[in-house]
């Protein structure tokens, strides 16, 4: 069974988004081909609430899906649709922009946010479905605890156990793991999907064999394979694995706006300044 090995280290930078939140993003435009079908994923990690409270006031989205997920903290959303929430600790938002939503996420000041927000690309052929929201409560999402690790299943499946979300057009999985000091885990993934994890802290390193360790707030990608292995360094590790099976299809990227051709965005932007956009 073959092993998947780092493709590519992707360690998060320091930016600035929304009316002013400081975030780390870790991949986006740049990375669309290594990454697909995930388009941009960006984590918040702060005890300041000053870097955040500024928010994400009201904007557009078009074909997409865009999935919040906190450990900690708390973010108020509203959209032009009506629908209005508050997502807390261990809660997750998963949000299908599908033919256009206008909406606003607004982290409200707490003793710490940690998190992370991740876009991801919708078929060609369902770019224009009818927006929703998913909304997942931490109490809904399956906790599986083995041997030193615990593996929360926001998505997908692991193992035996059904995820808390089932993504209707993208199948991805969606794991928040927790190893224990020098605990080490393996999973059995579909040697043809794209599957990446995101540290959010300690350390890792992710080969039986050896290599180095690799420190928190970095994304690592892996190559093809049948199965992922990690150990974790002496004061643990958690992070978010994510994976499912790429598109390959073009893109087309305008802001919050991912189409497949350059003629979609242009309408999309023509609609947002006619007024009918959303549909």
């Amino acid at each position: 069974m073959s092993l998947r090995s780092i493709r590519r280290l992707v360690p998060g930078r320091p930016a600035v988004d929304g009316a002013g939140v400081k975030l780390v993003r870790v991949f986006a435009r740049d990375d669309t081909k290594d990454f697909d079908p995930f388009l941009m994923l960006d984590a918040f990690d702060s005890t300041n609430p000053e870097d955040y409270v500024k928010g994400f006031p009201w904007h557009p989205h078009r074909g997409i899906e865009t999935i919040t997920y906190l450990i900690k903290g708390e973010i108020e959303h509203g959209d032009s649709l009506g629908n209005r929430g508050t997502i807390y600790d261990g809660d997750c938002q998963w949000m299908t922009a599908g033919s256009g939503i206008i909406h606003q996420e607004m982290p409200q000041p707490r003793e710490a946010i940690l998190g992370c927000q991740l876009w991801l690309n919708l078929p060609r052929d369902q770019k224009m479905t009818e927006p929703a929201y998913g909304d997942i409560k931490s109490a809904d999402v399956p906790i599986v605890r083995e041997d030193g690790v615990s593996v929360r299943v926001i998505a997908g499946r692991y193992k035996e156990t059904p995820g808390a979300f089932q993504g209707r057009y993208v199948a991805a999985t969606y794991l928040d793991v927790e190893l224990e000091p020098e605990q080490e885990w393996t999973l059995q993934t579909d040697a043809e999907h794209t599957l990446f994890v995101y540290i959010f802290t300690g350390q890792a390193h992710f080969h039986p064999d050896g290599g180095g360790w690799v420190d928190d707030r970095q994304a690592v990608l892996f190559d093809r394979g049948e199965s992922f292995w990690v150990k974790a360094g002496q004061t643990g590790t958690r992070f978010v694995l994510l994976s499912a099976r790429p598109l390959q299809e073009p893109i087309a990227w305008g802001g919050p706006i991912v189409m497949n051709t350059r003629e979609e965005l242009q309408l999309a932007f023509e609609e947002l300044r006619n007024d009918t956009f959303i549909k």
